[in-house]
């Protein structure tokens, strides 16, 4: 039977994950599916490991980054939509059906993709803070989306083909690349969906050290910059209008606090600052509230604000780096041209 949906699942030296992940697929894979890992050149036994498993398993030559094991793995493909899943995510029992029936009903859908649950296993305040974050911001992003996510999502194959997959080169390691497709996508005109009840449980777990280094380094950063290239700042997602707001007021405390040892009047502005942070994302600390009690909402407060500290310091440091060399790249053409 020629399939219609291929299963590609990177994976990186990480075979325990890879277990729950490939079982969970292989228990919703129906006769038109089929699932594929692609090894990206692991020094352990993820590869035996996978195999083991009674799945299609490609090696790459050597390691690219989930970006170019995936483009390697849709190179190779039997059908016409293209579900990817990480290898640390447990996808939940109706995700291959809502995968069918997003391009079943809409025939010129380009992707589909969803989110975290809102039971991750890993233990922890920031481990569970970081994945629940991620499942509330998808849970309340516009349906229409702006973006996708290669977590859990699904592009067609024609589509994926025609913007040239993801781009292996410029994010060789975990990154962006999905957030990048996504634009390419929805510039060359095709819709990309949300869908708020396609979802999978995420096993990472996150330390304090971790968190910072990969928002800052593999997300913050090259979101930026795409961004700024791109002339295009949506409202959604991590972007809303709101979260710029809140990144502002959490600049404004850092800049009050320090001058506030010399004039204790400005404690009222920094009191003001963080209360209005609150009052913009109470949907959120409710959400943590519900999910995890009162401890852990008042735990992720001082955790929230350092997210919208370091996250506004990336933009504004690559906003001045990017400005700074457009000058210096005018000035070096201009004197080659001189010669």
């Amino acid at each position: 039977m020629t399939k219609r949906i291929s299963i590609i699942v990177p994976v990186y030296n990480d075979a325990k994950n890879l277990a729950e992940c490939v079982s969970a697929l292989n228990a919703s894979a129906g006769a038109d599916t089929e699932i594929i890992v692609v090894d990206d050149a692991s020094t352990d036994d993820t590869a035996a490991a996978a195999r083991a498993m009674g799945v299609r398993v490609l090696d790459m030559p050597k390691n690219g980054g989930p970006g170019a094991a995936r483009n390697y793995g849709a190179a190779q493909v039997q059908g016409d939509i293209v579900f990817f899943v990480d290898a640390d995510v447990v996808v939940a029992s109706d995700a291959l059906g809502r995968v069918r029936r997003a391009f079943e009903d809409d025939p010129k859908l380009g992707a589909v993709f969803g989110s975290y649950d809102d039971s991750p296993r890993a233990p922890g305040v920031v481990s569970q803070y970081r994945n629940l974050l991620h499942h509330f911001t998808h849970q309340q992003a516009r349906t229409e989306a702006s973006t996708f996510w290669a977590g859990c999502g699904a592009v067609r194959r024609s589509v994926f083909e025609a913007v040239n997959g993801f781009d292996g080169t410029r994010f060789a390691r975990p990154s962006i690349e999905d957030i990048d497709l996504g634009v390419r996508m929805r510039q060359a005109g095709y819709r990309i969906l949300l869908d708020r009840r396609m979802q999978g449980t995420h096993l990472k777990r996150w330390d304090l050290r971790s968190m910072i280094w990969t928002d800052v380094t593999r997300r913050a950063a090259p979101w930026a910059r795409l961004v700024l290239e791109n002339k295009d700042l949506p409202n959604d997602l991590n972007l809303k209008r709101g979260q710029r707001v809140s990144v502002a007021l959490v600049g404004l405390l850092c800049v009050v606090l320090p001058l506030a040892i010399v004039w204790a009047k400005l404690l009222v502005v920094a009191a003001a600052a963080v209360t209005l942070v609150l009052v913009i994302n109470r949907d959120l600390f409710a959400f943590f509230l519900r999910r995890r009690g009162a401890f852990f909402a008042l735990a992720c407060v001082p955790l929230h604000l350092l997210f919208f500290l370091y996250s506004g310091l990336t933009f504004l440091v690559v906003l001045i780096g990017m400005r700074v060399k457009r000058p210096f790249r005018a000035n070096r053409a201009l004197a080659g041209g001189a010669r």
